[in-house]
């Protein structure tokens, strides 16, 4: 054959390999881009939260707030995936509104999330640093008392839980129980919101006694309580009436009044790995319950993304699904 006649099948057979190629080449271009249009979060057009920054922003503050972190904080993530958060602890403190407050005004974090309201001389030093705080309230929670299983008495009232935690009563004989030293545990009152409302709402802004025992968190107090007969604590409802090592007291504002932070019927202990304790929400709302607080978010006016961050985060949690959401983690909502 000429070389004319060989070149020609060998030019044909390099334009159709080459046109091949293309069309590969093309319709994995278009494979690739429909599955980076099908797995990029849909969430990104869907997020209709009003005023919501693109950034990642540090948040921290209240212990109380752990289920909330799990249960709300994740939904607006997956729903709005350009608003990362970032939950920051304190590097040498406990964790908690105290400390979050503080470091909120140390330009550390752009919110956090709190069981008390702001102070006198926090709102001071956040106005010599150049801004103001604000609160916003998102949710009610309720405190429960958690005691040993067997620890036998109907309830107590909140002057009784203050004779308690003030040092006046010491033995559970002379609040209708066993003759049994009562232990008294409480998280420091330097990182805890919980702590700061106990103290001003139940102790009256009394002292407490020099019988109480801190402890870091309520996990190891619950445990504590679980090994110890005497052993008495207090925290956020949700944190303690579903836990199965502990019981939860009913209380009241006066003898044979008791209300019980848990729905009724309670369930036995032998029970409870299959059916938890739920919380009585309706009484923590009409204000039976003895001892409730609201939960806040805390900002910066700032005029800063800080502050349209911590805005936008707690206008979220206002709306019809951050409130069902709220509710599902175990606390009362407002709307």
């Amino acid at each position: 054959m000429s070389p004319k006649k060989e070149t020609l099948p060998l030019l044909l057979y390099l334009i159709a390999t080459i046109s091949l190629m293309l069309v590969g080449s093309s319709f994995i271009i278009f494979i690739i881009s429909s599955e980076i249009t099908s797995t990029s979060p849909s969430s990104v057009t869907s997020c209709n939260v009003s005023n919501l920054p693109q950034g990642i922003f540090s948040y921290g503050g209240s212990t109380t707030w752990a289920t909330l972190r799990k249960d709300v904080d994740s939904v607006l993530q997956k729903i709005c995936p350009q608003f990362v958060l970032r939950y920051i602890q304190p590097l040498f403190k406990d964790p908690g509104s105290g400390t979050g407050i503080q470091m909120l005004i140390d330009n550390q974090l752009a919110f956090i999330q709190s069981s008390r309201s702001i102070k006198l001389e926090e709102t001071s030093q956040a106005q010599q640093k150049g801004f103001r705080l604000k609160e916003i309230i998102v949710a009610i929670d309720a405190i429960a008392i958690a005691v040993n299983h067997n620890l036998n008495i109907p309830g107590l009232t909140t002057a009784q839980i203050k004779d308690i935690y003030t040092g006046k009563v010491t033995n559970w004989q002379k609040l209708g129980g066993a003759n049994l030293p009562i232990i008294p545990l409480s998280r420091s009152q330097e990182a805890g919101g919980t702590v700061d409302f106990f103290i001003e709402y139940v102790l009256n802004k009394d002292k407490f006694g020099n019988n109480v025992n801190y402890i870091p968190t309520t996990t190891e107090a619950l445990r504590k309580i679980a090994n110890t007969p005497g052993g008495i604590y207090y925290g956020s409802a949700p944190e303690i009436v579903p836990q199965c090592t502990i019981k939860s007291l009913p209380i009241g504002r006066t003898n044979g009044q008791f209300v019980t932070p848990y729905q009724q019927p309670e369930i036995a202990q032998s029970q409870c790995l299959n059916q938890r304790n739920q919380l009585n929400t309706e009484n923590f709302r009409n204000g039976n319950y003895p001892i409730t607080r609201n939960l806040f978010v805390i900002i910066k006016q700032n005029g800063q993304s800080d502050q349209q961050a911590g805005e936008a985060y707690a206008n979220w949690l206002l709306t019809s699904q951050g409130q069902e959401l709220i509710e599902k983690a175990g606390f009362v909502k407002i709307k």
